[in-house]
């Protein structure tokens, strides 16, 4: 996307044309639930509660981007993956069209009397895909994990019914039948690209056969994959076999493409139905996948194939009067979103919201942004915090203490950690004293307020959310 040397995105590449794209985006907590909850809400992961992954904690906040939107009345739609609890919460919006993907609390039939294989009633394109295809589909039928496999075949099934081009044509759906006479706000949310690997074969074939760069390895990676977690095909580490690693990548660039097609489709479509002009578009993803970056698979973590996301804001029509196809180096995160979409609109920003909106940063007297963000993931051993400026990054792991700095202007694929070396002590020390501030009060009791304290148990929700929902 942008000059990537392998992936070909002509759509997404308009959009970035007719707009801005903010290159050093990143999800402060890059996993589904926890990225998602930011976006919704506008504010950081400490405030929403949710530092990491866990799924089947309520959904309940009293400010949301498509809930101020309503009021503001605007006719609000989400279509595709929401990975709210409970699944049907419909966290603001008017109306959802959903489809999770494969959420196990919800498939798994000894825990869940209600998931049949039919009646699924997490989902509305599982019954869709049972009417087109046949009662005997399942989401599961290619063989695929839907959550960490390294394996990849194409789709089997014509390319109509995929979910990508699901998502779409329920979108345009939507524009034949929304309220004409109110303005529109519309949330499109792909499962893809994201396992499981399944482009349609036409798109597939963009890469299979191509030389495809090989994944950054970094001097601080394992180096050995002695215990074989690679040939595991639900795996987050290890050497996964070479013929294996590049159907893989090749099957996730195949599925960017894939989505960039169909966004170019629901491009027509708003031609067609005369908004074009008239709406501003922002492409943005909930997080990455490190897809075999230094021997790692997944996301959760805080390298740049899983927390830094794509961040475009286009503007077909000039409706906001920015200057287009600028590329912006400030550090944004998804909290910036829900500020940014209601300046777009011209609604009251509520005093929940701890994000910016990036327009402030086009204005011709653009305001003070921020220095840093600060992220984090609980996840057992690996659980962390990061800090970074777009210019450096510092992590810590939090279980360890194991500390990592990158140089992301010279080294932007953090193949050589600087965190042991002399002349950087002094820069480690500062970006350590900044995270002992963010940590500050914590009840996880990360920081005495001058050092970080290594060891201390995480938990992926705080417990003021915890509380709130009466899960404490």
């Amino acid at each position: 996307m942008l000059d990537h040397p392998v992936v070909d995105t002509p759509n997404l590449d308009q959009l970035a044309r007719n707009g801005v794209l903010f290159k050093n985006t990143y999800a402060a907590t890059p996993t589904c639930v926890p990225a998602r909850a930011s976006v919704l809400t506008g504010m950081s992961q400490t405030s929403t509660g949710r530092v990491g992954y866990q799924d089947r904690i309520p959904w309940n906040y009293e400010h949301t981007l498509p809930g101020e939107l309503a009021k503001a009345g605007y006719h609000t739609q989400a279509v595709g993956k929401m990975h709210v609890y409970p699944a049907r919460n419909l966290v603001g919006f008017h109306n959802v069209v959903l489809h999770d993907g494969y959420l196990h609390y919800n498939r798994f039939k000894q825990q869940n009397l209600e998931a049949d294989s039919y009646n699924y009633s997490g989902d509305d394109y599982l019954p869709w895909l049972k009417e087109q295809a046949g009662s005997q589909v399942d989401l599961i039928d290619l063989g695929l994990d839907c959550n960490a496999s390294t394996v990849a075949r194409p789709w089997h099934l014509p390319e109509s019914l995929h979910p990508t081009n699901w998502v779409v044509t329920q979108s345009i759906d939507f524009l034949r039948r929304r309220d004409p006479t109110k303005p529109f706000f519309l949330k499109m949310s792909f499962v893809r690209p994201h396992p499981p690997f399944d482009p349609p074969q036409v798109f597939f074939d963009m890469y299979k056969d191509l030389e495809l760069p090989d994944p950054p390895v970094g001097d601080w990676a394992e180096q050995e994959d002695l215990q074989r977690f690679g040939y595991n095909p639900i795996t987050d580490r290890g050497k996964v076999p070479k013929n294996r690693l590049q159907r893989a990548r090749a099957a996730y660039y195949a599925l960017i493409t894939h989505i960039d097609y169909q966004i170019g489709r629901f491009m027509i479509a708003m031609e067609e139905h005369g908004v074009l002009h008239n709406t501003v578009v922002l492409f943005v993803s909930d997080h990455g996948e490190l897809l075999g970056d230094h021997h790692l698979f997944r996301k959760s973590l805080a390298y740049e194939g899983s927390a830094k996301v794509p961040f475009i804001l286009s503007d077909p029509g000039n409706l906001l009067g920015i200057k287009k196809n600028q590329v912006v180096e400030e550090v944004v995160e998804l909290r910036d979103i829900m500020p940014t979409l209601l300046d777009a609109a011209n609604v009251e920003i509520p005093e929940t919201v701890e994000g910016k909106s990036v327009l402030n940063l086009l204005a011709e007297q653009s305001e003070e942004w921020r220095e840093y963000i600060h992220g984090e993931h609980a996840h057992g051993q690996l659980s962390h915090h990061y800090l970074t400026d777009g210019k450096e990054k510092y992590i810590w792991y939090s279980r360890t203490g194991e500390e990592q700095l990158f140089n992301l202007v010279e080294d932007p694929q953090e193949v050589t950690n600087l965190s042991n070396k002399e002349e950087y002590r002094h820069r480690l020390e500062f970006w350590r004293q900044r995270l002992v501030g963010e940590l500050d009060g914590r009840e996880e009791g990360y920081t005495d307020g001058e050092r970080l304290i290594e060891g201390r148990i995480t938990k992926a929700c705080l417990d003021h959310l915890l509380e709130s929902v009466g899960k404490k």
